[in-house]
């Protein structure tokens, strides 16, 4: 073994914008376990105590006072250094946002979690709500991240290798999940890769000896399922709901049984796959992500006042009714056909003897 090359610069991590209903509802589902729906009701107490700010809210942005509020708290508690020259100021990527409200944030920066009372619920979520309000506010963390190529002499053929690592030099807003210079490198919120390792000192010509080999077999995996937090971060991206909506959205999706939750991810129901078949067969502009997003954006036309219900409304109607004319004369058997098209690989999975599953075993003519 044979270091070849030794690269080390310097980067920097910048902190996330305050939470919005959706972030929120995310980052309590990923760090406390908390459901959209269990999130909301306890964000609605903290809310009705005049603890935090409006929770249904699409909105990055912070109240001049408020931002300077937090620069003044976030001296108080860590030091003058960690306050950036400038006030951060951010803007929502969010598809069709009104930003009609803040972000969700403490109304008094200077109430530290640990002061807090109420249940532990309402702390957790509050000390979640606070950090990333003042960390939203502080300087970047300063990292110094090193990669070093090390080649592996063999008989055959050389072999290069290839180690990353990184160590913190200023914490900057990881100092307030527990981070320090040089020292702890894996807060709550970092990610836990091998990226985030510190390597021990390396010269280019140094022969480290090799102690342990691991060898270990991977296959690429298909996406993961949808849980409740990233089902509503696809919602938003796609621009379908409102943050006032999310959370129940989730909700009914369950309580129609079609999605039931199994270890924190979302499994679709047979009663929810037949549901999807028909709107996607005879209905299908309805359930286009692009036809609920643009609608949305319609209504906040009307809001707005530069659109007319009355004409969304008429072109819905006829489109509609043009549709329901269509299929309403259809027989039982083409709708049956239409969902066994759909879901045959579902409901009659391939056999091993490559027979056909939808074969009576009964009368050994028809099909089931």
């Amino acid at each position: 073994f044979s270091v070849s090359a030794v690269d080390r610069k310097p980067t920097r991590r910048n902190p996330y914008a305050p939470f919005t209903t959706s972030s929120l509802q995310q980052d309590a589902s990923s760090r406390l376990g908390f459901s959209p729906s269990r999130t909301m009701q306890i964000a609605q107490r903290l809310y009705e105590d005049g603890i935090i700010t409006y929770m249904r809210t699409d909105g990055v942005q912070m109240a001049p006072e408020a931002i300077d509020q937090a620069r003044r708290a976030i001296v108080k508690e860590f030091g003058a250094e960690y306050v950036p020259e400038k006030a951060r100021i951010y803007q929502t990527k969010a598809k069709n946002a009104q930003e009609a409200h803040e972000a969700i944030r403490p109304t008094d920066m200077f109430r530290n979690p640990s002061t807090l009372r109420g249940d532990a619920d309402q702390h957790r979520l509050y000390e979640l709500i606070w950090k990333r309000t003042l960390a939203s506010q502080m300087r970047s963390a300063e990292i110094e991240r090193t990669t070093a190529d090390i080649t592996v002499f063999a008989t055959s053929r050389d072999i290069a290798l290839r180690a990353v690592g990184s160590v913190v030099t200023f914490p900057g807003f990881l100092a307030l999940y527990g981070v320090q210079a040089k020292e702890d490198n894996s807060p709550d919120d970092t990610e836990d890769d091998e990226d985030s390792r510190e390597l021990p000192p390396l010269s280019v010509g140094d022969r480290p000896k090799l102690e342990e080999a691991l060898i270990e077999q991977h296959f690429t995996q298909p996406p993961p399922r949808y849980s409740e937090a990233s089902l509503i971060k696809k919602m938003e991206e796609l621009g379908i709901g409102r943050p006032s909506t999310y959370a129940a959205t989730v909700s009914v999706l369950q309580d129609r049984n079609y999605v039931r939750l199994e270890k924190r991810t979302l499994i679709p129901e047979d009663r929810g796959r037949i549901v999807t078949a028909f709107l996607e067969n005879f209905f299908a502009k309805l359930v286009e992500y692009g036809f609920t997003a643009g609608l949305e954006e319609k209504l906040d036309e009307i809001s707005a006042g530069t659109l007319n219900w009355k004409d969304v409304l008429r072109e819905f109607w006829i489109d509609f009714t043009r549709q329901t004319d269509d299929i309403k004369d259809l027989r039982v058997s083409e709708v049956l056909d239409a969902l066994n098209e759909s879901l045959k690989d579902h409901i009659f999975p391939a056999k091993a003897d490559g027979s056909d599953p939808r074969h009576c075993p009964n009368c050994g003519t028809g099909q089931l």
